[in-house]
């Protein structure tokens, strides 16, 4: 139950969602003769487009999370490397029977490299299918899996977890696949913005692991004080902060994580 309503209530409480419900909800009023209201929603709808869309609201809020755990200068062995899942689209996967790599394939190419540079270090790819309704698209460890194997990670140093749908899934379930043991260093691949919430899904799973985040979506302070390029920027920005303090917020208050922004120190 708990992941049919994180799904619906992700997508609805999204700005861009609210904002385009809130502009159908005025041309809805326009049209049974509620006028006024409509208008009212409408203007609403278009000032909030416009500070969403052009005000760098959307890339600050990304930053404080991309900037929670910077990332580590790696000394010593690396027994593991961890990805979460999130670099591949599984539906054009499964319809065009390709790898189809989205705007967070870095994981996957940051993976690789540090498969080269450790070795012997094991790869664990931690990623099912979080869809709604069941079908026969492959997961997405099993592809990006295959797109590993296609740029030269060894399919013996791979392990695929394909249960988990969501973060604190990802953590549960790798935890008890890799099984660490003490004073062995495992990495944690993720997108910047992603990693406070993968963090704290870790911790509350019992995993040690060491924060090594990937695809950044913004520049660093510049971004507090230039506007964003195009609307379409600003949405996007503001859509995945929103999703993931949502996330942070929300599996602190269901009891699956200990902390709501959690730092490298561990739960206070």
């Amino acid at each position: 139950m708990f992941f049919l309503v994180s799904k619906v209530l992700g997508y609805l409480v999204l700005p861009s969602n609210v904002i385009g419900l809130l502009g159908a909800a005025g041309i809805l009023a326009l049209v049974v003769g509620r006028r006024r209201t409509g208008v009212s929603l409408l203007v609403i709808s278009a000032v909030l487009l416009a500070i969403v869309g052009w005000s760098p609201l959307g890339p600050a809020a990304l930053m404080v999370l991309e900037d929670r755990f910077p990332r580590p200068a790696l000394s010593g062995p690396v027994a593991g490397i961890v990805m979460l899942g999130g670099a591949v689209d599984t539906h054009i996967t499964g319809e065009r029977e390709s790898p189809a790599l989205n705007e967070a394939a870095e994981r996957l190419t940051a993976t690789a490299e540090l498969s080269r540079l450790y070795p012997t270090a094991r790869v664990l790819l931690s990623g099912g299918a979080n869809h709604l309704v069941h079908d026969n698209t492959p997961t997405e460890s099993q592809i990006a899996k295959d797109v590993l194997i296609s740029i030269g990670v060894p399919e013996s140093r791979i392990t695929t977890e394909d249960i988990s749908r969501n973060t604190c899934e990802n953590g549960s379930e790798s935890a008890a696949a890799f099984q660490s043991k003490p004073g062995e260093q495992w990495l944690l691949v993720t997108s910047a913005a992603h990693m406070p919430r993968a963090v704290a899904c870790f911790r509350s799973a019992g995993a040690n692991i060491v924060p090594y985040p990937v695809d950044y979506r913004t520049r660093g302070d510049d971004d507090l004080y230039r506007p964003v390029v195009s609307i379409a920027a600003g949405l996007a920005a503001s859509d995945l902060a929103a999703h993931e303090w949502l996330g942070l917020v929300s599996y602190r208050l269901m009891g699956l994580t200990a902390e709501i922004f959690p730092t490298s120190a561990g739960p206070s």
